[in-house]
Order: C-alpha cells, then structure tokens, then sequence
C-alpha cells in the first residue's frame, strides 16, 4: 500500500492510499460496501474509493486520523484478521482516545489470536482485554477485576485452554463459591450436585464454546477438566494447573486465602471477579476487596482492571453498568432528613406544626 498527500491550502488536506492487494480491499469495503458506509459514518474525513485507490479529503487532522484507522484496518487483515463492523467501532475507538501509556496499537490488541475452533477464533477487543491477557503470560497470579461482559472470565478460560493443548499445564481446574444471589440453594430441587450445578453452569457454557462439547465428558471423566465449588479446594495442593476462581466477588477474605494457598508447582492463578456484584450475607467484607490490599505489593501478582469502556456483550451492557454506577454513587449517602428518620429522631417539624404523615397527611 502506498500513499500520496497532495496539500490543497492550509485548511483542506487529502491523501490517497493504493491497496495493491484486491483481497484486502474487498475486506476493507465489506460485502455491499458496509464497511465502507460504517467508515463513512464514524470518520469526519471524505472517502472516495476508485478501484485500489482511496482517497482521503478534509482538514489535515481529518484526513491524518482517517488515514490511521485504514492503515490500522489493513494490518489487521494482513495478520490474519477479517474485518468486522465490531473491528471498526473500537479500531476507531482505540484511536481517538487512546490510553495513557499505550504501546499497543489497534491491529496488535485486535489481532492477537489466543484460540481458534470451527473457524471462530477468541481474540481480546479492548487494550485492558490485552493487557489482561499479557499479565495472564507473564504473571503466576493474576486478577481480573470488572464489570459484568467485560470478559474476564471468558478471556482467562481461553487462556486456559491454549495452556492445556500446548501442554503447559497438565488439567484445569474452574470454580465458583456457591453464594445465593437473591436465590436459596435448599430451595433447588434435586441432590447437592444438582443444586450446585447452576453456579458452575457459566463456566460449563464457555468450555463448550471453546472445546468440542463430545471431548468434555471424556476430559472431565480423566480428571483434565474439573469444574468444582470453592469448598472442594481446601485441603489440596495443586501441581500443573491451569486454576479459575470465578465470581471471587463472593468470597470471604477467609476463603480467598484459603483458594491462594493450594497453588503448587507448575501452576497458574486466574481470580476473576466484579466488586460491584457482592451477594455476601450480612454485608461481609469480600474477599475480592480485601486482597487489593494485601497482594498489591507481592511480587509475580498481577492486577488487571477493566471498565465499561471493555464490555463485549450487547453496547446497552456497557451503557447499564455507568448508569448504575451513577445511581449508586448517587444514593449511597442517605440524606441527613432520611438519615435521621432512620435514627428514630421523630417527625420532621416544619412551620411549627408537627408532620407525622406523608404526602396524604395534608
């Protein structure tokens, strides 16, 4: 690919990109020029496609960050990546507000392949995504701490998988507390197994997504995949294993040392969790939260945050949580006036004359 700015005064600038591969710039188009219109949509500049040639038109910094996001594009396609709406939204995204300290570019985070089945590959989509998958690499214990969709359990079960067919750890291991979240486990029906089961269903899910499901019952039955509640790890040690707390969130302090200290030789630790989402009872302190404190400092421990901004799942997702995070900063604090009803300081007194009701009291 090859470029030429042609400057035409000091406000207007262009620039024209020959894509000498017509594969890539069918990909960049998309079927029926949708990828093309989305480019179109999202980027100030004016694009005008002739043959193997796009030309560029706009203010320099127009012109400039357009031609960014396609030679962007275009890396992606060459390492093996095929151009999606999705692709372009957060290539874009990526670009016009880039992280601080950000070293990868969009095709990197976009491109990193971590598994691949039936021609669906798992890839991170944001720069916190591939930071957390990175730390996974490079850290024996790392925790993923985010939202609901941000992919942190996902991401860490994939990376588990590919530890597992290169043969770097010889099983994985996934568990969950079994913490009621609004729900009574006696409730269920059926044995123990059957009540627990429900908890665990999330991370079943996602092996299905990642092994062939007919493989499952034969690697769960040679103990290679084992899917258990936090209350089966203690007393154990566990060597060669790739290690998946989930829902951390819900875990005493007491339990997350406990869940720590099986770690064994030739082990990998991935705690994941949301400290917005504690169904504790009693409003116990989660052990999530607590951890923070202790570890932060510890050697070969990693911390990854992710936020709304890393929300993979429909964009209404990302959307719900900052409106939650909202209210909740917003009614965290009871008032005074509410505060000293809740003390039982008695009716509030206005105009001298005692209220002792509500709205219907008038």
């Amino acid at each position: 690919m090859t470029s030429v700015q042609t400057p035409a005064d000091r406000s207007a600038a262009e620039s024209t990109l020959v894509v000498n591969d017509e594969r890539q710039m069918v990909g960049l188009l998309g079927s029926r020029d949708s990828l093309l219109r989305l480019l179109e949509d999202n980027l100030a500049a004016d694009i005008h496609v002739r043959g193997n040639r796009v030309t560029l038109r706009g203010s320099a910094g127009e012109v400039a960050f357009a031609e960014r996001t396609i030679r962007e594009l275009l890396a992606l396609q060459e390492a093996g990546s095929v151009i999606t709406p999705d692709a372009v939204r957060r290539t874009i995204g990526m670009l016009a507000d880039p992280a601080p300290g950000a070293a990868d570019s969009p095709s990197q985070v976009l491109g990193l392949n971590i598994i691949s089945r039936r021609g669906r590959t798992i890839r991170p989509k944001t720069l916190n995504q591939k930071r957390y998958v990175d730390a996974i690499d490079q850290h024996t214990i790392v925790f993923g701490i985010g939202p609901a969709g941000t992919g942190k359990t996902y991401l860490a079960m994939a990376k588990a998988v590919q530890a597992l067919q290169a043969k770097q750890v010889n099983r994985i291991i996934l568990t969950r507390p079994a913490v009621e979240a609004g729900e009574r486990l006696g409730f269920l029906p059926g044995t123990l197994s059957d009540k627990i089961d429900p908890y665990l269903r999330p991370l079943y899910d996602a092996l299905h997504d990642m092994l062939d499901p007919e493989s499952i019952p034969r690697l769960m039955a040679a103990g290679t995949i084992e899917v258990a509640p936090l209350a089966y790890m203690r007393g154990r040690t566990l060597n060669d294993a790739f290690i998946i707390l989930d829902e951390a969130q819900n875990t005493t302090p007491e339990q997350m040392k406990m869940f720590l200290t099986r770690l064994g030789f030739g082990s990998k630790i991935v705690v994941t969790g949301d400290v917005t989402q504690v169904d504790l009872p009693g409003g116990q302190r989660s052990g999530l939260q607590v951890v923070r404190e202790i570890l932060t400092d510890v050697d070969d421990v990693s911390f990854s945050l992710l936020t709304s901004t890393d929300v993979v799942r429909h964009r209404l997702v990302g959307h719900i949580v900052d409106a939650y995070a909202r209210w909740d900063a917003t009614n965290s604090a009871p008032s005074p006036d509410r505060q000293e009803r809740r003390l039982g300081r008695g009716p509030s007194v206005r105009g001298g004359h005692a209220r002792s009701g509500g709205e219907n009291s008038r």
